[in-house]
């Protein structure tokens, strides 16, 4: 099977108004920039969208955003972007804020084909409304679902052209549990090779998860909040 497409253009083909689409990254780091961008040109509308966070309201998901482009988001952090706020407070954007560990979990048990997780996460509030409550061993745990996506758009350091993924430092973040658990995936990478480049012992992402992959360009890789010390 040939997984390589040449450009972010054709790696998000397929992808129609209405889609349910996994977006990796941490902030500003490990974001699939150049697939986000294509969507943006492709003018995609109504998307639900998992991600972390909604990016900044320049950059990332905030791009779509601007664009009216995403119905809903599924997301852990989303305190960084202005235009998301307006959305969310004037009823033009559907809001599911969840536990991060428990967003990262409904990837990982899509991934592994799991219909279901128990988490104890979330009991007690508003989390839990209308969701099935077990108890194991005198603790009551929370049942969420795990999450079917039509795509996941992943970001990657190198990969080769069979499909297999390294992720560079924290880029890995959600990039590796979303990687498993597209319906399609999609990686773009910082440097394409050829299969027997990468060590294995360093793949993060198997080949078999990846369905497309390309050699992305122009990376910005910003820095959401930078701290510095006085001198």
């Amino acid at each position: 099977m040939n997984k390589v497409v040449s450009n972010a253009d054709e790696a998000v083909r397929g992808i129609e108004d209405g889609m349910t689409l996994m977006l990796g990254g941490f902030g500003l780091c490990g974001l699939p920039e150049n697939s986000i961008a294509a969507l943006v040109k492709k003018g995609v509308k109504n998307l639900t969208c998992i991600s972390n966070n909604a990016g900044v309201d320049d950059f990332g998901i905030g791009l779509m955003l601007k664009q009216r482009q995403v119905k809903k988001m599924i997301s852990s952090y989303v305190g960084e972007n202005a235009e998301f706020e307006r959305q969310l407070l004037s009823g033009e954007l559907e809001v599911e804020l969840i536990p991060q560990g428990t967003l990262a979990t409904r990837c990982m048990a899509a991934g592994y084909g799991m219909p279901a997780i128990f988490t104890p996460a979330g009991i007690g509030t508003e989390v839990a409304e209308g969701k099935e409550v077990r108890n194991f061993k005198g603790k009551d745990y929370l049942m969420e679902m795990a999450f079917e996506a039509d795509f996941a758009i992943v970001k990657a350091w190198k990969g080769d052209t069979m499909g297999n993924l390294v992720y560079r430092a924290t880029a890995r973040n959600f990039n590796a549990v979303m990687a498993m658990a597209g319906n399609v995936t999609i990686a773009e990478v910082e440097e394409l090779v050829e299969p027997g480049e990468l060590d294995p012992d360093h793949i993060h992402t198997p080949g078999i998860y990846v369905h497309r992959i390309y050699q992305g360009k122009n990376y910005q890789k910003r820095i959401e909040q930078r701290t510095v010390t006085k001198k």
